[in-house]
């Protein structure tokens, strides 16, 4: 199949995920954009918590394809970590689902639990000094399971786009900024033909 075959048949298949809306393919001129944008975004403090480090996005920017798609709120967001907390190379938090372990560590004297992310070490907030690394918030790239159990895809990745990246791509594809609507990248390579 060729490459136009292949993108419309994951834009197909996309489309039928519960919540996701308008699907498109990216140009190059959009990958440079969106590099330029995350790289100012990583920057800036995430959450009051530290800078980012997007590695979703840098990733799927890397792939043969990239299309972003809408979602709204019935849209399901992969499974958590979606959110990971790093300080010196090591995860000290991260974001979770999971309501009964939400609740179980919220009885921690050592935890910090402040909304669904989870810092396992409260210590790790303390700056010791000025001798501690600053906190880095990472958001990982996510497989795409309804588009990498494709025989002609192969690294389907989903990526959370920064805000200021996330009104970009609404404004190049024309959608309405409605509350709780969203941006989401995948970025996928094509299988060749052996």
């Amino acid at each position: 199949m060729d490459k136009a075959g292949v993108i419309s048949e994951v834009i197909d298949e996309l489309s039928k995920v519960k919540g996701v809306g308008h699907c498109e393919v990216l140009s190059d001129e959009d990958r440079n954009t969106i590099r330029e944008m995350e790289a100012k975004a990583d920057e800036m403090t995430l959450m009051g918590l530290g800078r980012g480090d997007n590695k979703g996005v840098k990733q799927v920017l890397n792939s043969d394809v990239l299309i972003v798609f809408t979602t709204d709120r019935d849209y399901q967001w992969p499974p958590a970590p979606n959110v990971i907390l790093m300080q010196n190379g090591e995860v000290i938090g991260e974001d979770t689902d999971d309501e009964e372990k939400l609740k179980e560590l919220a009885d921690s004297n050592d935890v910090i639990v402040m909304g669904n992310i989870v810092i396992y070490n409260k210590s790790a907030l303390s700056t010791m000094g000025g001798k501690c690394e600053p906190m880095v918030v990472v958001l990982p790239p996510k497989k795409c399971n309804e588009v990498e159990c494709m025989s002609s895809v192969s690294s389907a990745h989903l990526a959370s786009p920064s805000p200021p990246t996330d009104e970009y791509l609404k404004e190049r594809i024309c959608q309405s900024n409605e509350h709780g609507s969203g941006t989401f990248l995948l970025g996928f390579d094509i299988v060749k033909d052996n």
